[in-house]
C-alpha cells in the first residue's frame, strides 16, 4: 500500500512538472512579445513619432505597460501554482510518512 502511494505521489510530480513546464513556455512567449513590444517602442523617435498625436503615443504606451503587467501577473501566477501545488505534495509525503 505504501509503495502505491509513493508511486502515485512520484506520478502526480512529474505531471506537475510537465503543467509547470510548458506554463514556463507560455511565459516565456508573452515575456518575448512584451519585450519586443517594447523594442519597437524605444525606435520610435522622441518627437513627431506619427502616432496620431499625443493621443496615439498613449495609447501606444498604455498596450506596452498593459502588456509587461500582464506578464508579471502570469509569473506571480505560475509561482503561486507551483507552491500551491508543491505544499498538496508536501501534505501527501509527510501524511504516508506519518502512516509508516
Amino acid at each position: 500500500m505504501q509503495q502505491m502511494q509513493q508511486e502515485l505521489l512520484t506520478e502526480i510530480v512529474i505531471h506537475l512538472s510537465h503543467s509547470h513546464q510548458q506554463m514556463a513556455r507560455i511565459l516565456s512567449a508573452k515575456r518575448q512579445v512584451t519585450v519586443r513590444m517594447a523594442q519597437l517602442i524605444d525606435v520610435l523617435p522622441n518627437e513627431h513619432p506619427h502616432l496620431n498625436g499625443l493621443s496615439g503615443l498613449v495609447d501606444s504606451s498604455t498596450e506596452v505597460t498593459k502588456s509587461v503587467i500582464s506578464f508579471l501577473n502570469s509569473i506571480a501566477d505560475l509561482e503561486e501554482a507551483v507552491a500551491d501545488s508543491m505544499t498538496h505534495v508536501l501534505k501527501a509525503i509527510g501524511n504516508s510518512g506519518d502512516e509508516e
